[in-house]
């Protein structure tokens, strides 16, 4: 299945709870929270971990996501009634109704091709009012952290909720031009193996700002890492700062 994590019930209940808040939240929170009460479009917004925060934090939250299965579980959080959940894509956002965009957990890299990820930039800067700012994370290539997802470095065992545990790994197919293939294994106590496999599209810095400016952005800021880091010096990532012009 394509995706599963996001489509799959049972495997949105094992995504949920091996990503439990973690420093990328902690640093999306905080760069929201530079702009006070601001309006802001969570666009793939999961299960709806940060976007309940945010608005706990005072934001008005539009949480945005095409996965059915997992906008059931982000409805079901404790808080998800201060939020307004959308079933869709960026195609449905409002004309300059929000202060803030922001794509986490890496979000940005699943629009594979040029014309996706443009056509989405596109959708994010006619919803942002003028200034308004994008923040989203990006693997950055040289990192090379698909070398990593392989059946041995990779393998993991997930504990959900009720006790059960979940053994899990990834394996990667191809790398081509900054394409990505991999398939993550489930494997659960009752013995049922669930796959999913997507695509990632790992963009490097000049083309990221390329795009950016293209759609109307100016790039504030790029950082490297969770702490503030410079790029090539921090956790392998791209975090990137914009603003609509």
């Amino acid at each position: 299945m394509r995706h599963g994590e996001f489509r799959n019930p049972r495997l949105v209940r094992v995504y949920d709870a091996e990503c439990s808040w973690a420093r990328d939240d902690d640093w999306f929170l905080a760069v929201v929270d530079e702009t006070p009460a601001a309006r802001v479009v969570d666009l793939g917004c999961g299960t709806g971990r940060l976007a309940v925060c945010l608005a706990t934090a005072g934001h008005t939250v539009t949480g945005v996501d095409p996965a059915a299965a997992s906008l059931d579980v982000a409805r079901a959080r404790p808080g998800a009634g201060r939020v307004t959940w959308i079933e869709g894509t960026s195609a449905v956002l409002p004309d300059r109704s929000f202060d803030v965009a922001v794509l986490t957990s890496h979000v940005a890299q699943f629009f594979v091709t040029d014309d996706e990820w443009a056509g989405t930039l596109a959708d994010l800067a006619r919803a942002l009012v003028p200034g308004g700012r994008l923040v989203f994370d990006s693997r950055d290539p040289a990192d090379r952290r698909w070398e990593r997802w392989n059946p041995v470095d990779s393998r993991r065992r997930i504990t959900l909720p009720e006790g059960e545990v979940v053994r899990a790994w990834t394996e990667v197919h191809t790398v081509v031009d900054g394409r990505v293939d991999f398939t993550h294994h489930y494997v659960f106590p009752d013995g049922e193996e669930l796959l999913s496999s997507a695509t990632l599209r790992f963009r490097t810095e000049e083309e990221l700002r390329g795009s950016l400016r293209a759609a109307g952005f100016t790039v504030e800021r790029i950082h490297g890492g969770w702490g503030g880091e410079p790029i090539g010096r921090g956790d392998g990532e791209f975090l990137v700062q914009a603003r609509r012009e």
